[in-house]
C-alpha cells in the first residue's frame, strides 16, 4: 500500500474501493455524487501539496464518472483532449495510490500516457486532436469487425474545439462510416478566456431542457415500441433539426455538418449525463454531445478564478491561501522582459503588434494588450493561422511580434516556411519555454525550435543569455532584420538576473567571448551561459582553464569568432538546451568541418529520445547539460585531446 493510500485510509471510503472502472460500475448509480465528491476531495487534497493542473480536471469530475460508469472501458475507448482535465481520470483507473508522484520524476505523466495504462488510449498534451485520433480508432474498429461494438468517445474542451485540427476532425467523421461520440465540455475557458466565434457561437446555443427532454421521451418509446430503430431515424433526426432550427431562427453548425447533435446539458447533474449517455450509447454514426460544466467546480476559489487557479501551485485546502513563491522564483522572468520590451517598442513604432495563440498571460504579450487593446491578437488555440496571419500584417507594412511556446509552434512549421519565409516577410517569433519545461514532460518541451527553424532559408535565430540580450535582439529584429527572426528563451528566469538598459541596435551573427581559457572551450547557447560559466570558475579551482563564448546567433554563425577558436587548436564543447541531433553543435561542428579546420567537438544538449517530467534541475542533469554536466564533458575532452597527442 502506497504513502498516500495509508493516509488516506478511511478518508475517502468509496474511492478506495476503486482501482478500475469495474469496481465503479459495481455500485448503484444512487452513489456516484459520492464518488465525484470523494474525486474531488481527493484532488483537492493531493494537489494543494503537489501542485498540478486543478480547474479543469475539478470541472470534469462528472463527465469522467459518468464516462466510466456507462462505457465498458478499457475495451472502449475514452479520448482526451489536452488531458488538463484528466486527472480524475487517472483516479478512477487504477493510478489513485501513486497520484502523489504526479508529474514527478519516474512517477506518473501530467497528461493521458498510453505507456502509462490502457486507459490512456492515446497521448494527449497539445490541444485538438482528440477527434481525429478518436475517429481514426472507429474506423478502425469497424474495419476490424470488433465484436461486441467497441464505442468510441473523444472528449474536447470548448477552447480546443476552436483549433483547425478539431474542425478538419468533424468535418472527416460526418464524411466517413463511424460511430464516434464527440463530448463537447464547455466550461467557457482555456487557460485564459476563450476568445473567436465560435467562443461566441456556443454561448449561443440554444437547446431547451424541454425540448431535449422531449425528443429523448419521444425516441426511447418509440424505439421501445419498435416503430423506429436506430437505422431508421436519420430522418426523424433530420426533421427534428429543421424544426429547431425554425423555431430558433438558427442552424446548428454540427448538424449542418451531418453530426447529431445533443444539448446543450448540465455537465455536473451525474444523473442526467449516466441517463443521456446510455440513450446516444448505441446509436449508430457521428454525434457530439455538448455539456456545460464549471471550470473549478467545487472548490470556490477556483471558480472564481479559473484563469489563476488553471495551475495554482501549493495551496491551503481549507482557505484557499496560495503559497508565496520562494525568493528565488521572485526574480523576474524571461516572459515578463519580454512583455515590457513588446509595450515599449510598440509605444515608439506604430507598426509594431502583438500575437499569442491563448498563451497571453502565459507569454505577458497581455501587458500589450492591457495598455493597447486595438494592437494584441489573441487568436486562440490556432497557431497555424497566427502565423499566417502575422504574414498578412507584415505584407501591410506592420511588424508582428508573435510570441507561441516553443512546443506550440512546431504545429505552424508549414507556414513559418511558406508564408512568412519563402516571401521574406518581417515576423518576429518571440519563443517562450523553450528547452526542458520541466513538470508538464514530453509533450511539452520545446526542444525542436533550432532544429526545424535552422533548416529553414532567410531565417535569422537568436537565442539571449540574458535579460538585455533579449531585449537587444527584440529591438534589432524590428530595426535591421531582413525577414523572419526567431529568439528563443526559456521558461522561466535566470539565477542570476540582469537589470537591462536602453534598447542597443545589435550586429547579426556577432558573438560574444565571455570568458578567457587556456584548456578548452565551451560554446553555450542562450542561457545555457550560466551553466557553462559555473562549470568554468569549478573548473578553474581545479587547475583547469576554460574560455566560454556566447554565440548569440545560431544563424547566421560567427564564422570570425569560429575560426578564432579553432585557431586556439583546444577541444571544443557545445551545450544547448535543444535537441542535439541537428541542433546549434551540429550547425557548428558541421562549419568546422566545411571551413577544413580540424576542430575536435563535443556535442552537449538534449539527446535523441523524448524526455519525461520532473523538476528543470533534475531533467538538465539527467541530459548532462547543467554545470556538472558540462564540467564532465570538458574534463573528457581534455583527456581525449591529450591521449591523441600522445
Amino acid at each position: 500500500m502506497s504513502e498516500t493510500t495509508e493516509k488516506n485510509s478511511g478518508q475517502f471510503p468509496l474511492l478506495e474501493k476503486i482501482d478500475s472502472p469495474a469496481d465503479l460500475r459495481d455500485l448503484p448509480q444512487n452513489q456516484l455524487p459520492e464518488v465525484c465528491s470523494e474525486i474531488r476531495d481527493f484532488i483537492i487534497d493531493a494537489l494543494s501539496r503537489n501542485p498540478g493542473h486543478f480547474a479543469s480536471s475539478m470541472g470534469a469530475v462528472e463527465l469522467t464518472v459518468a464516462l466510466h460508469y456507462v462505457f465498458n472501458t478499457p475495451y472502449d475507448r475514452i479520448v482526451w483532449d489536452v488531458g488538463h482535465q484528466a486527472y480524475g481520470h487517472k483516479i478512477l483507473t487504477g493510478r489513485r495510490g501513486r497520484f502523489e508522484l504526479n508529474r514527478k520524476l519516474g512517477g506518473l505523466s501530467g497528461f493521458p500516457n498510453p505507456a502509462e495504462s490502457e486507459y490512456d488510449t492515446f497521448s494527449a498534451g497539445h490541444a485538438s486532436n482528440s477527434i481525429s485520433a478518436a475517429l481514426g480508432m472507429a474506423v478502425a474498429s469497424q474495419m476490424n469487425h470488433d465484436n461486441p461494438r467497441r464505442n468510441v468517445v473523444a472528449v474536447i474542451g470548448d477552447a480546443s474545439i476552436s483549433g483547425g485540427l478539431a474542425f478538419e476532425g468533424i468535418n472527416n467523421a460526418a464524411n466517413t462510416p463511424n460511430n464516434l461520440l464527440i463530448i463537447l465540455n464547455d466550461n467557457n475557458m482555456s487557460i485564459d478566456p476563450n476568445v473567436g466565434s465560435m467562443h461566441s457561437y456556443l454561448a449561443r446555443i440554444t437547446s431547451s431542457k424541454s425540448y431535449n427532454h422531449l425528443r429523448y421521451k419521444t425516441f426511447r418509446l418509440a424505439k421501445k415500441l419498435r416503430l423506429v430503430g436506430d437505422r431508421g431515424k436519420g430522418f426523424i433526426m433530420r426533421f427534428n433539426n429543421s424544426l429547431k432550427s425554425l423555431i430558433g431562427r438558427q442552424q446548428n453548425i454540427f448538424e449542418g455538418l451531418n453530426v447529431r447533435y445533443f444539448g446543450p446539458i448540465d455537465g455536473h447533474d451525474i444523473n442526467a449525463l449516466v441517463r443521456t449517455l446510455r440513450d446516444i450509447k448505441d446509436m449508430e454514426g457521428p454525434r457530439i454531445l455538448h455539456i456545460k460544466t464549471v471550470k473549478g467546480k467545487g472548490y470556490a476559489p477556483a471558480e472564481k478564478d479559473p484563469s489563476v487557479w488553471h495551475a495554482p501551485g501549493i495551496f491551503d485546502p481549507k482557505t484557499g491561501a496560495r503559497a508565496a513563491a520562494p525568493a528565488g522564483r521572485k526574480k523576474p522572468k524571461f516572459q515578463y522582459i519580454f512583455g515590457k520590451a513588446l509595450l515599449e517598442l510598440a509605444r515608439s513604432d506604430k507598426s509594431v503588434v502583438g500575437i499569442t495563440a491563448a498563451m497571453p498571460t502565459g507569454t505577458s504579450i497581455n501587458i500589450l494588450g492591457d495598455a493597447m487593446p486595438e494592437r494584441m491578437f489573441d487568436v486562440g488555440i490556432s497557431e497555424e493561422h497566427a502565423v499566417t496571419f502575422a504574414g498578412g500584417l507584415a505584407k501591410e507594412g506592420l511588424h508582428p511580434f508573435v510570441a507561441i511556446y516553443s512546443s506550440f509552434l512546431q504545429r505552424s512549421y508549414d507556414q513559418i516556411i511558406n508564408d512568412i519565409s519563402l516571401q521574406k516577410l518581417p515576423v518576429t517569433f518571440c519563443i517562450d519555454r523553450a528547452g526542458l519545461v520541466g513538470e508538464d514532460g514530453a509533450t511539452h518541451h520545446g526542444v525542436f525550435d533550432l532544429v526545424y527553424l535552422s533548416a529553414i532559408p532567410g531565417m535569422t535565430l537568436a537565442a539571449p543569455r540574458n535579460y538585455t540580450m533579449l531585449r537587444n535582439l527584440m529591438y534589432t529584429s524590428l530595426v535591421q532584420a531582413p525577414g523572419p527572426f526567431a529568439i528563443r528563451y526559456p521558461r522561466g528566469g535566470l539565477r542570476n538576473p540582469d537589470t537591462p538598459g536602453p534598447f542597443e541596435n545589435l550586429t547579426i551573427g556577432r558573438g560574444e567571448k565571455l570568458r578567457a581559457g587556456s584548456d578548452a572551450v565551451i560554446i553555450a547557447v542562450g542561457s545555457q551561459c550560466e551553466d557553462a560559466l559555473e562549470a568554468a570558475e569549478r573548473l578553474e579551482k581545479e587547475g583547469i582553464s576554460c574560455a566560454v563564448y556566447d554565440p548569440v546567433f545560431i544563424k547566421p554563425l560567427d564564422g570570425e569568432m569560429l575560426r578564432e577558436i579553432a585557431d586556439t587548436g583546444l577541444p571544443v564543447i557545445t551545450v544547448e538546451n535543444g535537441a542535439s541531433n541537428g541542433g546549434a553543435g551540429s550547425s557548428i561542428a558541421e562549419f568546422f568541418r566545411k571551413e577544413g579546420l580540424g576542430v575536435s567537438v563535443t556535442t552537449l544538449g538534449i539527446p535523441d529520445e523524448f524526455i519525461a517530467q520532473g523538476t528543470p534541475a533534475q531533467l538538465k542533469a539527467l541530459c548532462g547539460i547543467d554545470a556538472d554536466g558540462v564540467a564532465g564533458a570538458v574534463k573528457t575532452a581534455i583527456s581525449t585531446s591529450n591521449d591523441k597527442l600522445n
